[in-house]
């Protein structure tokens, strides 16, 4: 059997692995370095600063990444999206690749639907990262969009992060859509410690559908010392941040996620020593930052698709308290690696708990279920079904 060849196509904001927030990227660094375990040929387009696992070949247009212009007005960021994937796709015509895996959210699935009608390219897959189909608060509905993809649909197939995201497709759409593939991750890289220290942690990028305001409120009732990393509309860093707080005529001040932290964030904690803001952080910091927490607070606000914080916690023998919501109940194995909450006070009560989740368990559930290698071997099983598929059609 000839060797599978495979063309990811990632998007141009971040590199892999990121620098500090990222939810697509480090899963591309597992899936990556899972296909070259499996000798798989990969090529990746991604931007010049990645550093991909060895064996995969890089390709790219752009050097550094554009994740600047990824709040930008649609009209404004389409350019970055649609050159990543017009030259991605011109770099991959006749270059005898077995499939296409997509992660760039509706560009992508737009262009390929119709690009996979051309012989010279191979049939694709599109990973379905969020938002969650449907309507959100203050977004236009996405159902249009799904439901026109399916009329025309290409040799484009369809794989959901978790099945709580893929329930609310389309019914026009489902027919495209393969078994879910979890998210997971590299688990060797994340150290696992079983004696924690006394304080929680939030790791997300700050908005209203995270509720870090939540997590605040909680531990400042508890007494607890909170430490939150992620970033703050795109701004990482303390200093950063505090500058663009005391501006009043800062550019952020019109960014929903800047007057969240300024609104909701700040007022509770800037007279609180024990509740701190980390910044972005990277590397054996956010390592250290995870595994010696006593747990991770996730009371989301939304139907998270999945939530990448939530595994690489439990990764590192660190349980996590979250709300009841989206993907949660598929992740969270409740009084094994965490506690599921249906209610502020639940969330409190489970709070005070989290001494009774063993962080073996929590290692445990996590090498079980959300492995890369786990994920690298259901990706392979979806790949080799689409072009199964593929064959048979041009055989008929």
């Amino acid at each position: 059997m000839s060797q599978l060849r495979v063309a990811i196509i990632a998007p141009p904001w971040l590199p892999i692995p990121p620098n500090g927030y990222g939810g697509i990227e480090p899963v591309l660094e597992g899936l990556i370095k899972g296909l070259v375990a499996r000798d798989v040929y990969v090529e990746v387009f991604s931007i010049g600063a990645s550093k991909l696992p060895k064996g995969a070949k890089n390709r790219f247009l752009y050097d550094q990444p554009q994740y600047d212009s990824i709040a930008f007005p649609g009209y404004e960021m389409f350019p970055i999206i649609g050159a990543q994937l017009q030259f991605a796709l011109n770099e991959i015509i006749n270059r005898g690749f077995d499939i296409i895996h997509d992660h760039n959210g509706f560009t992508g699935p737009l262009l390929l639907s119709w690009a996979t009608h051309n012989k010279n390219l191979p049939p694709a897959v599109h990973t379905f990262h969020g938002p969650p189909f449907g309507k959100m608060p203050n977004l236009p509905d996405n159902t249009p969009f799904w439901e026109q993809l399916s009329v025309n649909p290409g040799r484009l197939w369809y794989i959901g992060i978790s099945n709580t995201l893929v329930a609310k497709a389309p019914e026009a759409l489902k027919p495209r859509i393969l078994p879910t593939v979890y998210n997971a991750i590299d688990t060797s890289i994340y150290p696992f410690v079983a004696d924690k220290k006394d304080y929680y942690i939030t790791l997300a990028r700050f908005s209203r559908d995270k509720g870090q305001h939540v997590a605040v409120r909680l531990c400042k009732k508890l007494g607890a010392r909170l430490r939150m990393a992620g970033t703050v509309a795109g701004i990482g860093t303390n200093q950063k941040l505090f500058m663009e707080l005391a501006n009043p005529l800062s550019p952020y001040r019109h960014d929903k996620d800047f007057k969240y932290y300024s609104d909701y964030i700040l007022p509770q904690t800037v007279h609180d020593k024990k509740i701190t803001y980390a910044g972005n952080i990277a590397g054996k910091r956010k390592m250290s930052f995870i595994s010696h927490s006593k747990a991770l607070l996730f009371p989301i606000d939304w139907d998270e698709p999945f939530g990448m914080a939530v595994i690489e916690a439990m990764a590192c023998g660190t349980p996590v308290v979250a709300m009841n919501r989206g993907a949660m109940p598929e992740i969270i194995e409740h009084g094994r690696n965490g506690f599921l909450a249906d209610t502020e006070e639940e969330f409190f009560e489970y709070m005070q708990r989290v001494d009774e989740i063993d962080p073996v368990e929590c290692r445990k559930s996590v090498e079980e279920k959300f492995s890369a290698s786990i994920m690298a071997d259901l990706y392979i099983a979806r790949y080799e079904a689409v072009i199964s598929a593929d064959k048979k059609d041009k055989s008929t």
